[in-house]
């Protein structure tokens, strides 16, 4: 993504370019119908599915729709087509909207009551502090009152707060065949717990039996009682009470450790649910930085033995001007000299450290393109170089991290995508991306 499916507030100078797509006041007072998920805008189509609806709902309806296995499709496929068929409307987009008005149900009732745009922010803005943020969010999408401003802002704060759930260490890859290894001997214990149980069960169903034999045999003494003496009666009698409270006590033992072991069990699996949660997590970063660590490879590979070669990945930024803002010296010093012998030009500045922010506007419309890390970049830096690079139209893009290897592969990719791009593109079309 080099620019976010969202654009910031315009100024009144550029008020007049979208003056075409704006409602008129007479269209925000007589509707009155919320907005279906085909009509909302294909950049918010992503946002909505994968916030609102988990992966388990999504392989039960699109393989409905399309000819994907449920079994065997990946998660990232699953999403992908969904939003290709909220995009596309027809049955599939009708049902995805149908499970989402089904879910959550509260929150539209609850939503209901906002009658302007700033009513309707206020319970977002509530929703986002209790952190029930799926609900409130398609509530919002949805709702008959909500301008472009609305949905931008909804989406503008659930896009940061991806930032903030995105910044992972390399702690986490690292415990990675720990985590799967807990996960197995989890898997063993609970087995063995389950195998356990059966066998407490069993116990008390014999001790129960046992309880009903002695019962039968007692009413049986009752029977040969005339033909016993009284001494010989209340003996027998007292054995067999004996036995019977030795049966309730082991009953009661066997009851109380198959309650304990039942607890013992849900725990396990609430554990262990947890862990394969945070298993997939690791494996998707690990994945985004075994993709970097091989970026970085190709690029570094010698080329000393083949004069005017370029390091294999980089090639793009040959005769570009490239402007990263953020960063870290040591990182940002291997950038310039990787750029500098691709035959670009890297232009680094802190964000306001040591360099004048002043610096940082006049660089930015000369640029190519503008790069900045989001773990190593203040929020008002990243605010003006997204507001300046709106305004001169130059195309700006985050990166994962402030490491060399972030920068490679955005550069690889980048040039992947170029390479890729047919020769004759087809006319722009005349849809709105902002307002559909």
């Amino acid at each position: 993504m080099q620019t976010p499916p969202f654009q910031l507030a315009r100024t009144n100078a550029h008020a007049h370019r979208d003056a075409c797509c704006q409602p008129t006041e007479a269209d925000l007072r007589t509707s009155r119908r919320r907005a279906r998920l085909a009509e909302l805008d294909p950049h918010l189509h992503c946002s909505v599915i994968g916030t609102c609806l988990s992966t388990g709902e999504l392989r039960k309806l699109v393989p409905k729709f399309t000819d994907l296995d449920r079994h065997h499709a990946s998660d990232l496929e699953i999403h992908h087509a969904a939003v290709e068929l909220a995009s596309a409307g027809g049955a599939g987009a009708k049902a995805l909207n149908k499970a989402l008005d089904e879910r959550y149900a509260g929150a539209i009732r609850r939503f209901d009551a906002a009658r302007d745009s700033q009513a309707l922010l206020d319970l977002w803005n509530d929703a986002l502090k209790s952190g029930d943020i799926p609900p409130a969010y398609w509530a919002v999408m949805s709702h008959p009152h909500a301008t472009i401003d609305v949905r931008q802002s909804a989406f503008g704060e659930l896009h940061m707060l991806s930032h903030l759930v995105g910044a992972a260490n390399r702690a986490d890859i690292r415990r990675l065949v720990a985590l799967e290894a807990e996960n197995q001997e989890l898997r063993e214990k609970v087995e063995r717990q389950q195998a356990r149980l059966l066998e407490l069960s069993a116990e008390r169903d014999a001790s129960v039996r046992q309880s009903n034999e002695l019962a039968l045999q007692l009413a049986a003494l009752g029977q040969r009682s005339a033909d016993m003496s009284t001494a010989e009666l209340e003996a027998e009698i007292e054995r067999l009470r004996e036995k019977v409270e030795d049966g309730e006590r082991r009953l009661a033992l066997h009851t109380s450790r198959r309650e304990a072991a039942e607890q013992r069990a849900l725990a396990e699996e609430e554990a262990t649910r947890a862990l394969r949660n945070k298993l997939g997590e690791t494996r998707a970063l690990l994945n985004a930085v075994q993709a970097e660590c091989a970026a970085l490879e190709r690029a570094t590979l010698a080329v000393d033995d083949q004069p005017g070669v370029r390091r294999r990945g980089v090639e793009w930024v040959s005769g570009k001007r490239i402007v990263y803002v953020g960063g870290r010296p040591n990182s940002n010093a291997v950038l310039k000299t990787l750029v500098d012998a691709a035959g670009g030009e890297l232009i680094v500045h802190d964000g306001g450290i040591e360099d004048r922010k002043g610096l940082l506007a006049a660089a930015l419309p000369n640029a190519d393109v503008v790069l900045f890390p989001v773990d190593c970049i203040d929020h008002d830096s990243m605010s003006m170089l997204k507001r300046v690079c709106e305004r001169h139209g130059v195309e700006y893009s985050p990166l994962r991290t402030a490491s060399v290897a972030s920068f490679v592969e955005f550069v690889a990719r980048l040039g992947a995508s170029v390479r890729n791009t047919p020769a004759s593109a087809p006319p722009p079309s005349a849809f709105c991306l902002r307002h559909g």
